[in-house]
């Protein structure tokens, strides 16, 4: 079965910097939809100017794994489709957070954290460590590659602990950051990858591409996606597993919603 990827970009650093135009032609979110596409994968695009930012209840439903790269925009990001995004990662649909993504609205929704960290726009070295040697997202890279420009990140980085840590980057000017992360939120894994500044060309970069691929492999949850993952029923007393008898008031009449 084919993995269905949607990338999502805010595009709008391709569209009023001309050195970010250059290097992404096509947009970030189209490079990398064009490097994902494969055998296994294939790759659509949505952006923020887009209605409902191409994430409409239909399109989620469709999707498998959703990568997103945002920076300069988050706060129009609209709080509907960050609620319709967390409910369908909740429910199953892989989510990869791509650099400075750690500040979307989405990445904090589902954190729960103020997802904060250290930095420097300086075009620096950034060297990229594998942690985790035997993890389906390294598969196939070497013990460690190099970006020659990047812009720094560095700890401490306010984000929940992870399942399990895949890189740890190392920078020119000493910092180090935790930068390849993942996470499960209910039915849905969830990966952050730091690397992939505008003004640099990371995400031409062979190393980069296989990190996604693979991020998107292992994403990719194939069960069916869990239904209505956000109710909380009301079990009357005549259905509970054991015959019971009511023993004291209750505040809800059977099979009444509740407070919430």
């Amino acid at each position: 079965m084919t993995i269905r990827a949607v990338v999502w970009g805010e595009n709008v650093h391709e569209q009023t910097n001309p050195l970010v135009a250059d290097i992404y032609p096509d947009g970030i979110h189209g490079t990398i939809a064009t490097a994902l596409d494969c055998d296994e994968i294939t790759a659509e695009t949505a952006t923020l100017q887009d209605p409902d930012h191409g994430l409409s209840e239909d399109r989620l439903t469709q999707t498998d794994v959703l990568l997103w790269w945002g920076h300069a925009a988050h706060g129009d990001v609209s709080d509907a489709v960050v609620e319709r995004v967390a409910r369908h990662v909740h429910a199953g649909m892989g989510l990869i957070l791509l650099h400075s993504s750690h500040f979307a609205k989405v990445f904090k929704r589902l954190m729960g954290t103020p997802c904060n960290l250290t930095w420097r726009e300086a075009g620096e070295r950034e060297r990229l460590w594998v942690t985790a040697p035997n993890h389906p997202i390294v598969a196939g890279l070497p013990t460690h590659f190099t970006l020659e420009n990047e812009e720094m990140y560095g700890e401490p980085f306010g984000v929940p602990e992870p399942l399990e840590t895949v890189f740890i980057s190392w920078f020119q000017g000493g910092e180090v950051f935790r930068s390849g992360l993942t996470y499960r939120r209910g039915a849905g894994n969830v990966f952050y990858f730091r690397p992939g500044h505008e003004t640099y060309p990371t995400y031409h970069d062979p190393n980069v591409q296989k990190v996604l691929r693979n991020a998107v492999l292992w994403a990719h949850n194939p069960a069916p996606r869990l239904q209505n993952v956000g109710d909380a029923p009301n079990v009357p007393v005549n259905a509970a597993p054991e015959p019971i008898v009511a023993r004291g008031p209750s505040l809800h009449q059977d099979g009444e919603e509740g407070f919430r």
